[in-house]
């Protein structure tokens, strides 16, 4: 008997009162629908979602990844996705990464949000791992992170392809059609 191979898949939900369970869970359900049984999706609840905290959602983070095979692939929702790319750009993830994937992710540093745990990394394109593609997603109608936070990933992170997404808000009208299909054209 051959049994089918899945790719993993860590989701890193946003912040706020319910970004679990009422709100990114409708992102996870798109990415699943898109994906198919194909990708196995792991949706870990963080700690303390209404008042997210660096320190502890990067030590969960590390826990996650640990669990993770090689080859995964990353997929972080707005606070989530910050946080995940400054904790792969302090903390090699110990595996290899298919690909880093994220939506609406608010830029800390200059001209982004200001943040007194998240430290502003000018260097963050050199810290972070060379070998995975990394997507960045924003829609053009986000009413919570301004879409030039877009713009300031594309300088800090050059080699990162970004897709701006019209007609859409900071769930992405939760569509992650085109992250699916970012997904799946990285083969395997």
């Amino acid at each position: 008997m051959t049994r089918t191979l899945t790719r993993q898949v860590l989701f890193v939900q946003g912040g706020g009162e319910g970004a679990h369970d009422q709100w990114d869970d409708k992102l996870v359900a798109s990415l699943r629908r898109e994906l198919g049984s194909s990708y196995e999706i792991r949706y870990p609840r963080m700690p303390e979602e209404r008042a997210p905290h660096y320190a502890r959602w990067k030590r969960k983070l590390q826990e996650e990844l640990s669990r993770l095979d090689d080859d995964a692939i990353l997929v972080g929702h707005s606070i989530g996705a910050t946080i995940l790319i400054h904790a792969l750009a302090e903390t090699a993830p110990g595996r290899a990464i298919a690909g880093i994937f994220l939506v609406a992710a608010p830029f800390v540093g200059e001209g982004g949000w200001p943040s007194e745990e998240i430290e502003p990394r000018p260097d963050l394109a050199t810290r972070l791992p060379q070998e995975p593609p990394i997507y960045f997603y924003h829609g053009r109608e986000d009413e919570t992170a301004p879409v030039e936070h877009l713009d300031r990933y594309a300088k800090a992170i050059p080699r990162a392809v970004t897709r701006l997404l019209d007609k859409r808000d900071h769930q992405l009208n939760n569509d992650l059609s085109e992250v699916a299909d970012d997904i799946r054209r990285l083969g395997g």
